[in-house]
């Protein structure tokens, strides 16, 4: 018999997870309440951890997405119409799309083609005199230079907001994304991330005004949370509205599931870091590229396992991801750069010349399943079929 289809990602959902979220159902209490600022407290803790920031420092706003936290971020330091935001090509569309939302514009920057992070050189040169803010993507989960990223932002008065939506719990210079010197860093919890509410997010700052404006901004600008105004001993119906905000609140049912999420995600780390040390091992001599290993003292969070196939492939990249299919292994790629998707390339007249480094591992990159539901003869599959449709 054929072994099953493989996808390209399973999150890892056990009975603890399905324990806390019973508990939620039968406490009455399902959208933002107790368990959603326990997940802050809780998400604030485990950063703590890392020795480089106090957990009362750093404040945790929990959101729908990390889409939802970008756009919050972003509208509290005050980004609108006439700004400009510099942000990488190589990403997913959101990162892009909340400075959109603002009324300000993009500037697309090419990546280091090492790492496929934003190239701080890059980042430097298109500095112009609307641009104010950089918002850095941790690719795979591979920090980006941040040491680099934050000295340009601070030399030109610039705000840092990371797109950290791979990164959990990837570590920079020794501390823990989350608690680097950037305004501010947003989590992912989407299906496929490295812990999972569903849909979700995280916003972490240790500015507390900005925390401030996007509490208000989460729930519709309103100046008092739904879960205070209804738990409260006394009449206290009464709220204002302070400003047009947004509906970015993560509900308590999500929040459990990232309570105990949260508790494995060094576990978590430690098998993908196992499988990808697995895969390095079986491709050495292929014509490939593996992934970038994160420096020594600095963690690799390990949401992708990207490989980039080397010119003396005996297949194209979309042959290759077919082959893999065809095997049953489900595979991806991580991305079709901005500069190529319609809207962004036509408003900004955007042409692949002027982002070759992104352009090229576009075109050579396929991800490879790497997720904790991965038993042993799952990945000695996919390393099979990598070897085949490499050597065949």
């Amino acid at each position: 018999m054929n072994a099953p289809f493989l996808p390209f990602a399973l999150p890892e959902i056990g009975d603890d997870e399905i324990a806390e979220v019973v508990d939620t159902l039968r406490s009455g209490w399902i959208t933002t309440g107790p368990k959603a600022k326990r997940f802050e407290a809780e998400f604030a803790a485990f950063l703590a951890a890392g020795g480089h920031a106090r957990a009362d420092a750093l404040h945790c706003v929990a959101v729908n997405s990390a889409t939802a936290g970008l756009h919050l971020a972003l509208e509290a330091l005050g980004i609108g119409p006439g700004d400009e935001v510099i942000t990488t090509t190589h990403t997913f569309t959101a990162t892009a799309e909340v400075v959109r939302y603002l009324g300000a514009d993009v500037r697309l920057v090419d990546i280091d083609p090492a790492t496929l992070n934003l190239d701080p050189q890059a980042v430097e040169a298109a500095i112009g005199p609307r641009t104010r803010a950089i918002v850095p993507v941790h690719y795979a989960g591979l920090a980006a230079d941040m040491a680099a990223i934050v000295a340009i932002a601070q030399r030109h008065a610039l705000k840092v907001v990371e797109d950290a939506a791979h990164a959990l719990p990837a570590s920079c210079g020794g501390a823990l994304v989350g608690t680097l010197a950037s305004d501010a860093a947003v989590f992912s919890f989407y299906a496929n991330k490295t812990i999972t509410t569903g849909e979700g997010g995280m916003l972490v700052t240790r500015d507390a005004a900005l925390a401030r404006r996007a509490r208000v901004m989460r729930l519709h600008g309103m100046n008092r949370d739904a879960f205070d105004r209804f738990t409260a001993k006394v009449p206290s119906w009464y709220y204002e509205i302070v400003a047009p905000g947004f509906k970015y609140n993560l509900t308590d049912i999500a929040a459990a599931l990232g309570l105990q999420q949260l508790k494995k995600a060094w576990r978590f780390q430690q098998q993908r870091q196992a499988i990808a040390e697995r895969y390095d091992e079986a491709f050495a001599g292929l014509p490939l590229l593996t992934p970038p290993r994160a420096p020594a003292g600095q963690t690799h969070a390990w949401h992708l396992y990207a490989i980039r196939l080397a010119d003396a492939a005996p297949v194209a990249r979309d042959a290759f991801i077919e082959r893999l299919f065809a095997a049953g292994i489900g595979a991806s790629v991580h991305y079709i750069p901005l500069h190529l998707q319609p809207y962004w390339r036509d408003r900004y007249r955007l042409e692949p010349a002027q982002f070759p480094h992104s352009q090229r591992a576009f075109e050579r990159t396929a991800s490879l399943p790497i997720y904790t539901r991965m038993a042993d003869a799952d990945v000695q599959r996919v390393i099979g079929a990598v070897r085949t449709a490499l050597l065949a």
